[in-house]
């Protein structure tokens, strides 16, 4: 694949979408390569973690403008189910996803970044949602993630303005969790990633899926989502081992996926 780069780290899998000439725009072919790498991921049995982020000055400057002047309704509607169910596919990963947001992160990039677990901004990072601006709506999930990440009023200021906000902005209202300088970015991606790593993978697993299933669900159901997870891993061979180094009071734990 050339235009989405998988480089594995040890435990961690770095995804970069490379498009540096086009900023990383989307379009169906990098869909498509994004598609693969997800697969490959999911196949890799090493990979526990995974940073996802942009080549050159850009995270994802959107979707690729030139490619959907020419959509119909059907065209436009089939383009927006097949990038949604990519970003499905990467928010269900079973490995938790941290976005490096490098740059623009604009209109399907701004998705992209909502589709992945953790968001860390660059403080040359830019966001939004300038759909409204073209015409079009959002396509890959927009009206639905950053209602959920920022609360509705927010959402609906800057989906329906088409507003661009800076990292800081986006720090204060919760869109990213970390902002920080752009020479540090990488660095502090592959810090968290490693932290996730070092824990139990099937518990790290078990608390994402719990997470994503129950913020969609009432609470009553969501619990029961948490109890299952809870006697899953009680079930495991690494429940044993991160116990037992708890109570001998071991440093070092050897988690084996089991």
């Amino acid at each position: 694949m050339a235009l989405v780069l998988l480089e594995q780290q040890g435990n961690v899998g770095v995804l970069t979408i490379n498009r540096p000439e086009a900023l990383n725009a989307l379009n169906s072919a990098v869909l498509d390569e994004l598609d693969a790498a997800i697969t490959a991921v999911e196949q890799n049995s090493e990979i526990r973690a995974v940073i996802l982020t942009g080549a050159g000055r850009s995270f994802v400057a959107g979707a690729d403008i030139a490619e959907m002047k020419e959509f119909s309704s059907i065209d436009g509607r089939r383009f927006g189910v097949r990038g949604s169910g990519i970003f499905l596919r990467l928010e269900n990963l079973a490995k938790p996803v941290i976005a490096a947001v490098n740059g623009f992160a604009l209109g399907g990039g701004c998705e992209l970044a909502m589709a992945c677990d953790i968001r860390i901004a660059s403080e040359k990072a830019k966001f939004g949602q300038p759909e409204v601006g073209l015409g079009i709506t959002p396509g890959f999930g927009g009206t639905q993630r950053l209602p959920r990440i920022v609360g509705v009023s927010k959402a609906m200021e800057l989906i329906l303005t088409a507003k661009t906000i800076g990292a800081a902005e986006a720090k204060e209202i919760g869109l990213v969790s970390q902002v920080v300088p752009p020479e540090e970015l990488m660095d502090t991606a592959m810090a968290l990633a490693q932290a996730i790593c070092a824990n139990a993978p099937i518990a790290v697993a078990e608390s994402k899926r719990c997470i994503r299933m129950g913020m969609q669900a009432d609470i009553a159901t969501a619990s029961a989502f948490e109890s299952e997870a809870f006697g899953v891993t009680c079930g495991t061979q690494d429940k044993n081992e991160g116990m037992g180094a708890f109570l001998e009071k071991r440093a070092e734990k050897h988690f084996q996926n089991k």
